[in-house]
């Protein structure tokens, strides 16, 4: 019987890489030739390997690959990754399906209905994250797709006790607190990419869910899957988190996303004959 594999891969620091997270040590006439895969406001924004690209290329014809991303739909829409366009898409940490690039309704009905069935109000978080947050480190404050809020900060500023403290306050109302970088994402818990992952497996008719991921909000998806991976920086190798079917890579920065792409790859190729 031939097991038909669905790879669901996170993509910021992941699988693309901007300039500040490429994490290129070697001497210079080492470095990696890169492939830019986002522009933004005219400039290149993200990057991966040539070699990661051709793996990209290759890995729609041996498994359904699906971007799982925290991205809004505008901001997923900006990248162009190597290959053929994926039939399916999750955006939003998993508050939006994308079937051949636009929003599944039915999709966004059983969001809507958890949302309001298990968690605090968005506008409750919002406020609460403004309150505490201190205008000499806070730069940005957003809200995304009206599903979830974030604050882009001056990271050396912040508190070393503040994610701890707006978690303790957080995790009672049905949300989660990530940091990403500089910015500080609250996402109400049952706003999860494997949800939306599981959704297209059943569509697509997958046997086994292959994941990759470096963040908190990447937990519950490599949890979910038959086998994950995850790079050797982030926010999990920062926390030590680890689980019996992930493996954790020694690769940081874009040649970490270039191992998963080739671990992606030797788990979904056929055996030889």
């Amino acid at each position: 019987m031939t097991v038909t594999s669905l790879v669901a891969s996170d993509l910021d620091r992941t699988l693309i890489y901007s300039a500040a997270a490429l994490g290129l040590t070697m001497p210079d006439a080492e470095a990696p030739r890169l492939l830019c895969v986002e522009t933004y406001q005219h400039q290149p924004l993200s990057y991966v390997t040539e070699t990661a690209a051709a793996l990209l290329t290759e890995l729609p014809q041996h498994a359904v690959f699906v971007p799982t991303t925290t991205r809004t739909r505008e901001q997923y829409h900006r990248i162009r990754l190597p290959g053929p366009p994926p039939r399916y898409a999750i955006c939003a940490n998993g508050g939006h399906l994308l079937v051949d690039g636009a929003s599944d309704p039915d999709w966004r009905r059983t969001v809507a209905t958890r949302l309001a069935d298990e968690c605090a109000t968005l506008a409750e978080v919002r406020d609460h994250l403004l309150t505490v947050a201190d205008p000499a480190w806070l730069l940005k404050e957003r809200v995304a797709e009206d599903l979830f809020a974030y604050l882009v900060v001056e990271r050396a500023l912040l508190p070393d006790e503040w994610m701890k403290e707006l978690a303790a306050w957080a995790a009672p109302r049905g949300w989660a607190v990530s940091l990403q970088g500089r910015k500080v994402y609250a996402v109400p818990q049952p706003l999860t990419k494997s949800a939306a992952v599981r959704e297209v497996a059943r569509r697509a008719g997958t046997d086994r869910v292959l994941a990759a991921g470096d963040s908190l909000l990447d937990a519950d998806l490599l949890l979910a899957a038959d086998r994950g991976w995850r790079p050797g920086h982030g926010e999990l190798a920062e926390t030590g988190w680890s689980a019996g079917h992930v493996d954790v890579l020694e690769e940081r920065g874009v040649a970490a996303g270039e191992e998963i792409l080739r671990r992606f790859s030797s788990a979904v190729r056929p055996s030889p004959a």
